[in-house]
Formats: C-alpha cells, structure tokens, sequence
C-alpha cells in the first residue's frame, strides 16, 4: 500500500425531505447565487423546494449550465457573480451543474479569464459552495474535481478547486430522470470504480472489496430499476454508489488509472457525447488492449464479481471483459464507436492531439498517444 494522507471535509446530508434543511447549512447574511442546468429542476419540484428553504435569504439565479459544461456559459456565470457580489454559491442539478459551479466557484476570487485556471488544473481559492444533486453519476458533490469544456476548440480538461462545504441528496428527486440518465449514471460510476480497482493487485485488500462491493452492488440494483425507477431503496442505492465511487474512499493508498477517462473526454470533446456513452465505449476497449498488464487484476475481477473460476486465464480474462461489456450494453448503451457514427477521422485526431500534448496516462504512465489509438481501434 502507498503512503497517503486522506481528508473530505464535505458533510453529506442524505434522504427523504432534506432539502428543507438547506437554510440550515448555508451561514446568514451570505449573497448566495444558486446555479441550475436546463430547467428539469422546475418540473421535479426541486427548484420549488430550494427556493422555499431559501426564503428571505439574498438570491440571484443563473440558469443554463449545459451537460458537459462550457466555459462559454461559465463566463457570464462568473461575471453575473462578481456583479452580485456574491459570497457563497449553491449548485442545483447533476454533475455537470456541480462541475460548472466549483470553476465559478474559482473564478469569482481570479482577476484573468477562468479558462486559464482550466488549462492550470488547479486554483486552490473559491468561493465556498454546496450542493443539491439531482442526478447521480459524477461524484462531483463530494470531490474537488471537475471537467470543462471550450466549445470554440473542441477542448475538454479536468479541474480541481476546493470541495463542495455540504451536499444534500434526495433519492426521490431521481424518480423522474429518463432511462438514458439513470443508465448514463450507473456506467459512469461503475467505470469510476474500475478506474481507481482495475490496476495492479495486491495493494490494498480493503480497498479492492469496498470497489467490489460498489460493482457488485451496481449489478444487482441496475436491472431492479430498470423495472421500478421510483422504488426509494433502489435508487438510495445508486446515489450512494454512484458518490462513494468518487470521493477518496476506494483509492486510499493504491495506484488509480483514468486513461479512460481522458481518452473518452475527447469523444465528448469532438462530438458531444454524454459523458458515461464515452466511457462504456472506451473502457472494453482499454481493457482488450491492456489485457496481459492486468492479467492479476482481471484475474480476480472476473472471480470476485462475475464468478468465472474456470478455463485457461487467457480464457477468463477475454470473458471478464465480454461480461464488462455485456453488462453496458444490458444498461441500453452503445458500446462501439461504429454505433454513434465515429470512425477513422477522429481516432486520427485524437491522436494527433495526445502526440501534440505529449500525454502518458494510466497508472504507470504508459497509456501514450500510440496506445490510446491501439485502444480506440479496438473499440470500432
């Protein structure tokens, strides 16, 4: 196990009815700005919800924060805030929302365009914000992270600010999502657990079951609500998997991956894919490709979580990943780039880019521009 030192300091406030606690959490006198996406917030009842907790406090809204957020759409954010002068920021809607919030959260305390802050990776002065999530799938409502997207250069890159100060989920403003969403978010968790388990065995035991236990336990729910989307426990469930996947607590002292990540951060770049249609495309593929590196850990994967004991381990292997996939693809998601239309163009541009930026992914620093199209390819 790596050496590590770990701390989340956001407070997750979880249940039935704990929208209504929000004044609670926000401290008095503050000139708070709440962000909103499209406009679904209206019709589930969540924005009727917020803004009754929220009554006789300061308030501004800003609204159309789109999926895979712009800094296009952030800018005017980020100006409305300065204009406000606002003080603490409140993020209502899935990751995307929460994504956008934490660069405004950022750029309201930088003097310069906030895209310089993207290309940095990092600023370390925000805003303080919390969070409502109505969408399961990031994990951005309890990690410092996010991604963002320049429309005008077809770029998209991670950023890191500081941590929301509470996050508040209620299961029951899930009820609602369509199909695509829920699917979109229980791919994206699960591939958040592979990014951070499928690399070199023997690390951590306890690490390697609680990763299990969120893949295992995403197997079990994602057919159950496909069938009843508004049964509480199920989709309790799926926001607590989909949070517990990405907020530090399966990667402490272990070697963690992304090459995944960053390769499908380019589809969505190049043609707007949602996040999670990326990810399930791009992951078999990765794992194909880099099969005898994780020969261990597939090894295991394939026991622990498909139950595969028997035939040659070149055997196991090759159907742990067709299980991977099978799993996606049960999930109602395309799972080859020939199905959203994506060919040789852009497995050529993405490769250009990585080569250009000199990039080295995976958790050895391997995954080169060479690499990721050998893992694009595969995906065909």
């Amino acid at each position: 196990m790596n050496n590590f030192s770990f701390q989340n300091p956001t407070r997750m406030i979880f249940g039935d009815g704990m929208i209504a606690s929000l004044s609670k959490e926000i401290p008095a006198g503050k000139k708070i700005m709440v962000t909103f996406g499209g406009g679904s917030v209206k019709k589930n009842g969540v924005y009727d919800q917020v803004i009754k907790a929220l009554e006789g406090r300061i308030v501004t809204e800003f609204w159309g924060i789109e999926a895979n957020p712009t800094i296009e759409t952030l800018r005017k954010a980020i100006a409305l805030g300065k204009e406000k002068q606002i003080d603490f920021l409140l993020a209502v809607g899935g990751g995307s929302v929460l994504d956008g919030t934490k660069l405004i959260s950022s750029g309201l305390l930088y003097d310069g365009d906030a895209w310089d802050l993207v290309k940095k990776g990092y600023y370390p002065e925000s805003v303080p914000m919390g969070t409502v999530l109505t969408l399961p799938a990031t994990g951005s409502e309890m990690n410092s992270g996010a991604v963002i997207s320049r429309i005008e250069t077809h770029e998209k890159y991670p950023f890191y600010s500081n941590y929301p100060v509470f996050s508040i989920l209620d299961p029951k403003v899930t009820f609602t999502l369509p199909d695509i969403q829920i699917a979109c978010g229980i791919a994206d968790t699960f591939v958040h657990v592979m990014e951070q388990y499928m690399t070199s065995p023997g690390q951590s035991r306890l690490m390697d079951r609680w990763a299990e236990s969120i893949l295992a336990s995403l197997i079990e729910i994602a057919p159950k609500i496909k069938e009843n989307k508004t049964n509480y426990d199920l989709m309790a469930d799926f926001m607590l998997c989909a949070t517990m996947a990405l907020n530090g607590f399966i990667s402490m002292g272990v070697n963690n991956d992304w090459a995944t990540h960053m390769i499908g951060h380019e589809l969505t770049a190049l043609h707007g894919l949602t996040h999670g249609a990326t990810l399930v495309i791009v992951l078999p593929g990765t794992l194909r490709v880099l099969a005898a590196k994780k020969q261990g850990k597939l090894l295991q994967y394939g026991e622990r979580i498909w139950g595969i004991t028997s035939g040659t381990t070149e055997e196991r292997v090759a159907l742990a990943i067709k299980k991977t996939e099978d799993f996606f693809r049960s999930l109602g998601l395309h799972t080859r780039l020939s199905e959203e239309n994506i060919g040789d163009t852009t497995i050529d541009e993405i490769t250009r880019r990585f080569t250009e930026r000199n990039v080295a992914f995976g958790e050895d620093r391997d995954v080169t521009a060479q690499v990721a199209r050998e893992i694009l390819i595969s995906c065909k």
